[in-house]
């Protein structure tokens, strides 16, 4: 159920009559496309150096993502998995059309951030998704990064072999 907000007229009336009220959603509303028509919800994921920018639109059906299938951009089921989480958990495999556009990083920073884009736009879409995205933890960003390479050493953390003799 989505929150909504009820505003009421000031006006002094006849007796007899109630005030005007209007009831307005309140959150996200559907944004329309420059060309006009197709109504979406939008949502921005990130994962290490990797943006998603994710549209779902209601009544269309599929995945696409840098214009091309789910199957040909992942190849593997696992990053297909990923992609598909927040749907499932939210019941909305079918229902609705998917459009990412993302960039950065690699093969699975890309597949979580446009997880994590899905999510936030299936919380645009509908208020009560947010629980159950939140309990899985696709609404939260990963802020994790790799640690960076610091002097005298091989690695992060890694020190070149000690020898006494």
């Amino acid at each position: 159920m989505t929150p909504t907000k009820t505003t009421t007229t000031s006006k002094a009336l006849p007796a007899g009559r109630q005030a005007k009220t209007t009831t307005h959603r309140v959150g996200a509303v559907p944004t329309t496309s420059a060309k006009g028509g197709d109504r979406f919800f939008q949502g921005n994921g990130g994962r290490k150096t990797a943006s998603a920018s994710v549209r779902i639109m209601p009544g269309k059906s599929g995945i696409t993502i840098n214009g091309k299938e789910l199957k040909a951009y992942f190849t593997l089921a696992k990053h297909q998995n990923v992609v598909h989480a927040a749907l499932e958990v939210s019941d909305m495999k079918n229902a609705l059309g998917v459009t990412v556009m993302v960039a950065g990083g690699g093969i699975s920073g890309q597949a979580d951030a446009v997880r994590h884009g899905i999510a936030r736009a299936l919380v645009k879409y509908n208020e009560d998704f947010k629980k159950k995205l939140r309990a899985h933890g696709y609404m939260t960003r990963d802020s994790r990064h790799v640690e960076r390479k610091k002097p005298g050493l091989k690695k992060a953390r890694r020190a070149p072999q000690w020898a006494k003799r």
